[in-house]
């Protein structure tokens, strides 16, 4: 089976604590690691817009936005620890590989576009810091790919020291900014009472929402969580999920306080002072000394600023290689995925810099916003049904009060991010010389992700009734055949896909042998691990076809028939023949779904390649 981050899974041993003080040491860590997505740079630029806009009036948006984000965090953490499942690897073995591509693919993008704003970030903070220029800093941030690499090689707990380092620097250094900005606390308190003061107030509160809860660290989180030991007992169990749930609370708690920093800061400096439009960290930076009258605020910004772009592009960078990993099952050297995981941020950044100038960083981490926010529903959706699902998660499943505030957290969020990507077109189009193009291209990709989104929301709920009957469950096939049907052949091969034709297929085939003839069901792994590597590979869908395979040969077996399996690795349409070339086979029985038109193109023709290889008949079952 295939492991989430198989170099440090159950690497930390949380077994064997005396103290509860022992106990929750051994579980913290992972919490941190994602907390940094939720003090990134992406972050900065709203919280600042926030405070310098509307003072102290939106703080209980950042509050409310830190609450969403523990119960889908705690959900995340939930999915890993009791499935030792991250949430790429569960979607994969839940969706068809076509869905499963489409979601790879807005997952990539989702972590570029984090990835982009991190490397901004801290670009933008060595320039403020060292006068470095924003082509060089990106460069820089190449070498942070080493340093993960470094980092990881040493062992989970040294990465986790490192992340916990660089935020206590963030949290330190706002301290230090609060001392300076002396904020009016009755002012701050009042902050946390919910008002919106006008249409601006909400569209900024919809890009607070938007930065805060970040796709790629329910991935993250529901893969870390693995690299802790413990008894996998139900007791076990039930104490890793209270004590990931108290380190998550700690670590969100401290991000709130990052964020509510910067826009306290903002709005105790520059509404303040009539400075109503700071939303560009580099103006923010460069107000900072002459409103507070030290040096040291804009320094420390700065220092505070690159800490947490570094940490951040740390652990977006170790979320590609979890997506990568769990989508496609892609095992390459972990040097080579992170460049270039960390080169699809680069690249693009390096290019619009050079083209446009560096006064266009601040449209280009609104831009990061708005791509993540297209992608944020593709991740949370999935998640809870996941989560709620009581098979997968053997009893683990969350209550239905639970449920209810997690689906009203996912419709505000997906809501509110709508609405921003909508605003964000709407401009387009207006603003176009030529939105002839963009209703071409733009559009329609927005409404194909719309039909997407709707399909994985109703998808689950509408084959739930189904699911006695659909894939994955050999259990329910009739065998009902007569004992006066030809019972001619001797040796049948059948191939099964596990899904609703095998029993078509295989009752057809009984009628042909009946319980004398010998049968040999061939299943082919056709995942891009299984083409590269053949044979080698030992990865969660081998382990599952595997398994079923055997649930196929046991039943049958039960019921008199004499079964043999084999499992090939690659193209059905190249393996097949060769399993049946290389036997001694009289017939091959193959079960077909009825794919035509549009369907042949995307699910392929394994019929009309294979019949041509093989030596012996073919039978053709169509479903």
């Amino acid at each position: 089976m295939s492991k989430s981050l198989e170099e440090v899974h159950q690497s930390v041993s949380a077994q064997n604590k005396t103290t509860i003080f022992r106990k929750l040491l051994a579980f913290f860590g992972p919490a941190y690691l994602v907390s940094v997505g939720y003090m990134d740079p992406g972050n900065w630029a709203t919280d600042l817009a926030g405070g310098s806009q509307f003072g102290y009036s939106l703080i209980w948006v950042l509050l409310m936005s830190n609450i969403m984000a523990l119960l889908l965090q705690s959900l995340s953490a939930r999915l890993g620890i009791v499935t030792q499942r991250d949430l790429a690897q569960a979607s994969r073995e839940t969706y068809s590989p076509f869905i499963n591509y489409i979601l790879y693919f807005l997952a990539e993008i989702a972590i570029a576009a984090c990835d982009l704003a991190e490397v901004l970030g801290m670009a933008i903070g060595l320039n403020l810091l060292f006068d470095i220029s924003l082509i060089q800093g990106v460069a820089i941030t190449v070498l942070d790919t080493f340093l993960l690499l470094f980092l990881i090689n040493k062992g989970i707990r040294k990465m986790e020291a490192f992340i916990i380092s660089l935020v206590l620097i963030v949290g330190i250094s706002f301290i230090f900014e609060m001392i300076f900005a002396q904020p009016e606390m009755g002012k701050v308190m009042t902050g946390l009472i919910p008002i919106l003061p006008n249409d601006t107030a909400l569209y900024i509160a919809i890009g607070i929402i938007g930065a805060t809860v970040m796709p790629h660290n329910l991935y993250l989180h529901s893969s870390l969580v693995q690299t802790r030991k413990f008894d996998r007992s139900k007791t076990g169990i039930k104490q890793a999920l209270k004590y990931n749930f108290i380190d998550s609370t700690i670590a969100l708690n401290f991000a709130f306080f990052v964020n509510a920093a910067i826009l306290i800061l903002a709005a105790a400096t520059f509404h303040k002072n009539g400075y109503f439009e700071v939303a560009e960290i580099q103006d923010a930076h460069r107000l900072l000394a002459p409103l507070l009258g030290t040096k040291w605020a804009p320094i420390l910004f700065a220092v505070a600023l690159i800490a947490a772009g570094q940490s951040s592009t740390v652990t977006g960078t170790l979320a590609g290689q979890i997506i990568m990993e769990g989508y496609l099952n892609l095992r390459i050297q972990p040097w080579v995925r992170r460049i270039i995981t960390r080169l699809i941020a680069i690249v693009p950044a390096v290019i619009v810099i050079y083209v446009f100038g560096e006064s266009v960083t601040g449209k280009m981490l609104i831009l990061s916003q708005v791509i993540l926010s297209l992608q944020l529903g593709f991740a949370i959706i999935p998640l809870i049904h996941f989560v709620s699902d009581k098979t997968k998660m053997k009893g683990f499943h969350i209550s239905t009060t639970t449920q209810v505030a997690a689906w009203i957290i996912a419709i505000i969020i997906v809501s509110l991010n709508a609405k921003l990507v909508y605003s964000e077109i709407a401009g387009l189009l207006e603003s176009s010389e030529n939105p002839l193009v963009l209703w071409l291209t733009v559009v329609p990709l927005a409404v194909s992700f719309l039909v997407l989104l709707l399909y994985i929301v109703f998808k689950p709920f509408i084959s739930k009734g189904k699911a006695a009957t659909l894939n994955h469950s050999p259990h329910h096939l009739k065998l009902q055949f007569s004992p006066s049907g030809v019972e001619s052949k001797k040796n049948i091969a059948i191939a099964v896909d596990f899904s609703g034709a095998d029993e078509i297929a295989l009752n057809n085939a009984f009628e042909l042998g009946g319980k004398e003839a010998k049968y040999t069901l061939i299943h082919v792994v056709e995942t891009i691990g299984a083409m590269i590597y053949g044979d080698d590979i030992d990865d969660c869908e081998t382990t599952i076809d595997e398994k079923l395979l055997e649930e196929y040969k046991t039943m049958l077996s039960e019921k008199g028939f004499k079964v043999e399996t084999k499992l090939g690795f690659g193209k059905p349409t190249a393996i097949i023949p060769q399993i049946i070339n290389e036997g001694t086979f009289d017939i091959l029985v193959m079960g077909t779904h009825g794919h035509t038109g549009l369907k042949d193109l995307l699910f392929g023709t394994t019929v009309d390649k294979l019949r041509h290889k093989i030596s012996i008949p073919l039978f053709i079952v169509k479903k």
